[in-house]
């Protein structure tokens, strides 16, 4: 029996899934998780942990801050998707991340268009590049939030106009930051990856979530301790 009380009202927030199909029946938690992103890619990461959840679309103004780090930017804008979405989730646990990548002084957001992907994917040929992720679990029914930033170094191989071209035509990761996805086809633009968290990079990191969430009375091998 799963311990897990979800509203049926229908909220703006709510993605048409409801909850993970892949939460398996033999964890019991007592506490409502959410997941503050429409991600694919995120949702899959947190299925891993096998407990069910729902996933919520966070409207937030992404706009980097006057003199702001990218550790503090990527921080922030976690903690902010999260409690974007409390009004509908007032007694949950709720989950929120957010990724800046930074080469130098230089700051990769989201490109938004290939012609900006284009320009992002010719500087960092053959760099390294820190991609900050940042964390946030945020208890509504406490208003706290446990946070951390997780940089992880990318080097990127030295790629041809030819190949970065063919690869932004294939994927069109126009919505990521940095303009490659490690999950998919992306990473065949890589050379090395160093993390310690080899989630972070896809955008959800789950070695810190898990300790978060342990923290949070959440033991995802176990369920609810």
């Amino acid at each position: 029996m799963i311990l897990f009380l979800v509203s049926q009202v229908k909220t703006p927030f709510l993605s048409n899934d409801r909850f993970s199909e892949k939460a398996s029946p033999g964890i019991m938690i007592s506490r409502q998780i959410v997941l503050a992103s429409t991600s694919p890619f995120r949702r899959a990461l947190l299925e891993r942990f096998g407990f069910p959840f729902e996933t919520a679309a966070p409207s937030v103004d992404e706009t980097r801050l006057p003199d702001e780090s990218p550790e503090q930017t990527a921080l922030r804008l976690s903690e902010k998707k999260a409690r974007a979405v409390v009004s509908a989730y007032p007694q949950a646990l709720i989950v929120g991340s957010d990724q800046i990548a930074c080469f130098g002084e230089e700051i990769f957001g989201k490109p938004g268009t290939h012609e900006n992907a284009t320009a992002q994917l010719r500087k960092m040929r053959g760099q390294t590049v820190c991609f900050h992720t940042g964390l946030c679990l945020y208890d509504a029914s406490k208003n706290t939030a446990r946070l951390r930033n997780i940089p992880t170094l990318v080097t990127f191989r030295a790629l041809n106009d030819e190949e970065i071209e063919s690869y932004l035509r294939k994927e069109q990761p126009y919505n990521c930051a940095g303009s490659a996805k490690s999950e998919a086809l992306g990473i065949a633009l890589l050379s090395k990856i160093e993390s310690a968290d080899p989630t972070a990079l896809i955008g959800l990191p789950l070695i810190a979530l898990s300790e978060f969430l342990r923290e949070a009375g959440i033991n995802p091998l176990l369920g609810a301790l």
